[in-house]
């Protein structure tokens, strides 16, 4: 059997104004109109549901029985129609999961986690590394957010630029490039690339090849600490980002040097899936990772 749920709508608005010109006026519909869907309830139900008694109308025992779960259901319905938009951080019990590679997780978690425990200690956080190749997590909700690179491919995923971060090169202290870096003996030195595919170049070698210049890759990792750490152990160089990459550059005791060719600085983006547009608990994360963002640049 089909039912239109509206039958319950006018159905609680009669059983509590107890007349047909009462439902009318609650509901901004006209009496015929309201006089037809209780015609409909009757038939659907098999029970008068309102009877005239004298100049008035009495429920019914089978009206009487249902009043209190009709208003229950719709004021449920209404609930879920009109989903609540103002966010109470006091009150919000929740996991948001991110997916970022270790420079970003190293240098923006640690920020956003504080900022977050300050505002909703009900919230979590998981962080959880690039995976190798592409997956469908944050299409299926396992991931919340996705800080890194690369921007959205696919219609359905939301991005936008949290901002940007110079390249420079990594090296260890005592390097022989570390009093100088000039392009020449950028090219000729060892090269540690860092990507999640395992691709052995990257967007700087298309800049090198319009000079004429090619440089030797000895190694391509998945993460900016197994290659630094790398770098601390031999004359390997690691184009990385500065601002996200410090607290691991610093951990090694490395340097950095500027890039000594003109390049686009490296653009981070925070992606999500369209299903969260309107969600205000997601929409607050999202402002938190911004701000976080924007404090460590500020230091």
């Amino acid at each position: 059997m089909q039912l239109d749920l509206n039958l319950l709508t006018v159905l609680d608005a009669l059983l509590e104004e107890g007349t047909v010109m009462g439902a009318a006026e609650r509901l901004h519909l006209s009496s015929p109109a309201v006089s037809r869907t209780l015609g409909r309830l009757r038939k659907v139900t098999g029970d008068d549901i309102l009877v005239r008694t004298g100049h008035s109308m009495a429920p019914t025992p089978y009206a009487e029985s249902v009043r209190e779960e009709v208003h229950r259901l719709v004021r449920q319905a209404h609930a879920v129609l009109s989903p609540i938009r103002e966010l109470d951080l006091a009150e919000l019990d929740r996991t948001f999961t991110i997916q970022c590679h270790d420079a970003v997780a190293t240098s923006l978690v640690p920020v956003l986690v504080g900022r977050i425990q300050r505002q909703a200690s009900g919230v979590r956080v998981r962080v959880v590394a690039e995976r190798p190749v592409d997956t469908d997590d944050l299409r299926h909700g396992r991931v919340d957010l996705e800080l890194g690179g690369e921007g959205p491919k696919l219609p359905e995923f939301r991005s936008e630029p949290l901002g940007e971060d110079r390249l420079v090169v990594a090296m260890r202290a005592d390097h022989p490039c570390a009093a100088g870096l000039d392009l020449p003996a950028y090219a000729t030195q060892p090269h540690v690339v860092i990507s999640r595919r395992g691709r052995l170049t990257a967007p700087i070698d298309e800049v090198l090849a319009a000079e004429g210049l090619r440089r030797t890759v000895i190694a391509s990792v998945a993460t900016v600490a197994t290659a630094l750490r790398i770098a601390a152990r031999g004359d390997a160089l690691v184009t990385c980002t500065a601002t996200l990459g410090r607290p691991l550059i610093e951990a090694f005791g490395l340097v950095v040097r500027p890039l000594p060719i003109e390049s686009p600085a490296a653009t981070i983006h925070c992606t999500w899936h369209q299903r969260y547009d309107s969600d205000p608990a997601h929409a607050w994360l999202r402002e938190q990772v911004r701000a976080s963002l924007e404090e460590i640049n500020a230091g």
